[in-house]
């Protein structure tokens, strides 16, 4: 067997309500709560169980989601009908701004807990498995 990426934990304020968002804006089903956890599945079959946890405990991290060209356009229009806030740089110093790096289109957002969320639609060095 190949290694492959499972799931990962995603410390929250709130797991529901950070479970909720992502799923919202994703455009993903938020799936059953299993014990402390909230999972949100990936289209790879990756989770991602999102976790309450002391809000002081919280180290912001970034996570990078690789998308077509339709879901991009899909998630950036929900980014906007919430009225989030965007950029088009990790460092925030694009606000309302999209990239277009590599020949494609990104977009930088923070969910309910601080995290970055990044979404791309070629992959760093424009390679497209």
């Amino acid at each position: 067997m190949s290694v492959q990426l499972n799931h990962a934990i995603v410390h929250s304020r709130d797991n529901r309500e950070s479970a909720t968002f992502f799923g919202r804006v994703m455009g993903l089903e938020v799936g059953t709560e299993w014990g402390p956890f909230i999972p949100v599945e990936l289209s790879n079959g990756v989770t991602l169980d999102f976790a309450t946890i002391p809000a002081e405990s919280i180290v912001t991290q970034h996570y990078a989601f690789l998308v077509g060209e339709e879901e991009f356009d899909e998630i950036f229009a929900r980014i906007q009908g919430e009225g989030l806030t965007y950029y088009a740089d990790p460092h925030r110093k694009h606000p309302g701004e999209i990239n277009h790096n590599d020949g494609g289109r990104g977009v930088y957002f923070l969910d309910p807990a601080g995290h970055a969320l990044e979404c791309i639609t070629r992959p760093y060095g424009g390679f497209v498995n």
